[in-house]
């Protein structure tokens, strides 16, 4: 397959060229969908919304579950193996951010937190949508969903849910972030998180001076982490993106608590890592019943990403290469590990590619971006995609 061109139906490949004069009305939606707060556990108003455009499309049994998550179905000539097709409808940025968005009338453009994460997922998600619903049948049914919890301590919970509800229908997944065009994520990067506390009697730092402290025992633990050696490769990191606690300047601190994230491309050396860190754990306990200072500390697990991959060779990466080579891509194969929804029918071992719709950049950052020009090509490369993958399955499953 990689030196071979695809073919697709004539309906198929109109209906990818009119995505070329559609570009506006893309970028339109996004910005739409952008203007409605969706911070990770608080997807409600954008799923509502994401719901009644689902109706408005004609989808079949469109519906949402307790967790937000936005279900929809383009009928196909086979019912299983299905596609499924989805994107993440919560952002990073809290319910008060300004999302007013900016267009830069030189380039074109669009700045706005969230606009490219995911904003333009969610939009294109809709786009193919419609696309398929004026299309005759595709080969085999096309699950759409617009699913909640992909960020931070999200833990891909509405992607789990959606593989639950739908992994005894479903052959193969299309996860679709709004930036990084040409990106092919076939492998899920393994992810463990922990929140850990430390409670200690505490005190005034004058007269109590000596007294357990929960800050004091979170740094000295802290600084053993940060001491501990990961190989290059298979990449491997931590960090420690939290630290909170105390009461004041002068008050020895009663409560404190770090948040620490673990990754790595090899599940054996992210677990090798974890058992690093829960051995820290154990020693700083051990330490403190021998000074019998009072100071307790607990470790809770806050986050969970599964690992799970597909080789370069799998039929869904090949194809997904060639269709952007197809359409003019030139710095191919651009295959990536990441953590995305991806990870988790990846780790159940249901194929998984999660592409990029266009270009842009600072995501998570209020000074976000995104190019509208190229999402012509994204739409064409998930159109085709989308197409190639339930023809797939119908043939081979």
């Amino acid at each position: 397959m990689k030196s071979e061109q695809l073919s697709f139906p004539d309906e198929v490949v109109r209906a990818a060229a009119k995505y070329n004069e559609l570009c506006p009305e893309i970028a339109d939606l996004c910005v739409r969908i952008q203007q409605i707060p969706a911070p990770t556990g608080m997807e409600k108003e954008r799923a509502a919304w994401v719901e009644n455009y689902m109706r408005q499309l004609g989808l079949a049994d469109v519906e949402q579950d307790s967790l937000y998550n936005v279900y929809g179905r383009i009928p196909g000539a086979r019912s299983a193996p299905a596609l499924l097709v989805s994107a993440h409808t919560d952002t990073v940025f809290p319910p008060d951010t300004d999302l007013t968005v900016k267009i830069d009338k030189e380039t074109g453009l669009i700045f706005g937190p969230g606009i490219g994460d995911n904003s333009t997922g969610v939009a294109s998600l809709l786009t193919l949508a419609r696309t398929l619903m004026e299309l005759p049948k595709p080969p085999v049914d096309i699950w759409i969903v617009a699913n909640t919890g992909e960020e931070g301590l999200g833990d891909l919970r509405g992607m789990r849910a959606v593989v639950d509800r739908l992994q005894d229908h479903i052959g193969a997944v299309i996860v679709l972030e709004g930036l990084g065009l040409e990106r092919i994520v076939h492998r899920g990067l393994g992810v463990r998180r922990y929140r850990i506390h430390a409670k200690a009697p505490g005190g005034h730092s004058w007269g109590d001076f000596g007294s357990g402290s929960a800050i004091h025992s979170l740094v000295k633990l802290a600084a053993d982490i940060v001491k501990i050696p990961v190989p290059e490769s298979p990449r491997t990191t931590y960090n420690i993106g939290r630290i909170a606690g105390g009461t004041s300047v002068n008050t020895i601190a009663q409560q404190a608590q770090l948040e620490l994230d673990m990754r790595c491309e090899d599940p054996e050396i992210l677990l090798w890592l974890i058992q690093q860190v829960d051995q820290i754990v154990a020693n700083h306990r051990i330490a403190h019943e021998q000074l019998r200072d009072g100071v307790e500390i607990q470790v809770e697990e806050i986050g969970n990403r599964p690992a799970g991959q597909i080789s370069r060779d799998h039929p869904l990466a090949q194809a997904t290469a060639t269709i952007l080579r197809q359409l003019g891509a030139t710095d191919l194969p651009d295959f990536r590990v990441s953590s995305t929804d991806a990870n988790v029918p990846l780790s159940r071992g249901i194929p998984a590619v999660c592409i990029g719709m266009t270009e842009g950049g600072d995501a998570h950052r209020l000074s976000e971006w995104m190019n509208p020009e190229p999402l012509a090509r994204g739409m064409q490369q998930l159109l085709y995609l989308a197409w190639w993958a339930a023809s797939w399955l119908a043939d081979e499953r």
